[in-house]
């Protein structure tokens, strides 16, 4: 349990700087020499002003010079990034050089969650990052080698389920357009190219297979479709029109859950006769 809490609170520490990440590198600026500033008022911090989670208790989520608030992410991204800490170094026990790479990985998924949800981008870099880290989250060579062939065997399914998806889904919307041509628009190909997953849910296919190996991930892409399909048709229902959901959160939460609960799913899984 000691070992579990100070995990914890390098996850705190680390979550202090994905919010560095989740904040600059969608816009494109230095994430490691430039210094901390207000976003607002664009004043250097002191180094007692970025104590992660303790300064924004401190300054009451207010901005020591111009007062104004901090924004929720930054205590929601430390204590999030120390929960997934404590209870993945809870579930393995022990420090080891795989559960290091384990959790970096995870807090690579952290911050890709929260610029998808903010920017609705994935960034390749940190998704990279992901990948390798979840590659060598292994106890020995052999499993480096398997972890690398899930995570070929995940990014290569789905790039061939979104080659499909699109097609339909592109092939559907041209046979709708066909009916509306007229004798001056016939010539004129009116037929977006519709786009069933981002590049960037591919790449997060690839670091969960690394992860959790093939069985694993098939029940965690389930789970997250079952997350992600209440909130789809909610939004859908409010606006009345197509929406476009951030699929990485629901493939982040599912992606820990199953690793948490991977032993009880896979005596499920091997005890299922059909």
């Amino acid at each position: 349990m000691e070992f579990a809490f100070v995990a914890a609170i390098f996850g705190i520490l680390i979550g202090s700087f994905l919010n560095v990440i989740i904040l600059r590198l969608p816009k494109g600026e230095d994430i490691v020499f430039e210094p901390s500033h207000c976003p607002t008022c664009k004043t250097k911090l002191k180094p007692w002003h970025n104590i992660p989670l303790l300064s924004y208790i401190f300054l009451k989520g207010k901005c020591a010079f111009c007062q104004e608030k901090i924004s929720w992410q930054y205590p929601l991204v430390e204590i999030l990034n120390g929960v997934v800490f404590f209870f993945i170094a809870l579930k393995y026990g022990s420090f080891s050089l795989a559960l290091i790479f384990i959790l970096l990985s995870f807090s690579m998924l952290l911050a890709l969650t929260f610029i998808d949800l903010k920017y609705q981008m994935v960034p390749d870099s940190l998704n990279l990052l992901a990948i390798v880290f979840a590659i060598f989250g292994a106890w020995n060579f052999n499993g480096i080698i398997q972890n690398f062939q899930n995570a070929l065997l995940f990014a290569g399914g789905f790039t061939l389920l979104r080659f499909t998806l699109s097609y339909f889904l592109t092939s559907s919307y041209h046979r709708a357009m066909k009916k509306t041509q007229t004798s001056w628009n016939k010539h004129y190909d009116r037929t977006p190219f519709v786009e069933a997953m981002g590049e960037g849910d591919i790449m997060v296919a690839a670091t969960m297979g690394a992860l959790l190996g093939i069985p694993l991930t098939l029940v965690a892409i389930f789970l997250s479709a079952v997350l992600a399909l209440p909130i789809m048709l909610f939004m859908q229902q409010q606006t009345n029109k197509e929406v476009r959901v951030a699929y990485v959160p629901f493939l982040t939460i599912a992606t820990f859950i199953v690793m948490l609960f991977d032993a009880p799913i896979m005596h499920y899984i091997n005890n299922t006769h059909y």
